[in-house]
């Protein structure tokens, strides 16, 4: 929860360029994800490029300028 301004800050700020898709891997459907992605630890952030392929994933506190960095063209 503590990661959550910055991230919806982060999709503000990227609104029609970036989807932010929040899955809880306590859920059963979130678990699958969670599975399929490799998830252990929480939060974990995984970032797709526009062809569904993982560009970069990240886990704990998400930096802004990161993915203002990874989201250049």
């Amino acid at each position: 929860m503590a990661v959550k301004p910055v991230v919806d800050g982060i999709e503000q700020e990227h609104l029609g360029r970036l989807v932010v898709v929040r899955v809880n891997v306590q859920d059963p459907a979130g678990k699958v994800l969670g599975d399929r992605y490799a998830t252990v630890f929480t939060p974990t952030f995984v970032f797709f490029d526009s062809e569904g392929e993982i560009a970069w994933r990240g886990v704990g506190a998400i930096d802004p300028a990161e993915v203002r960095r990874r989201m250049s063209p």
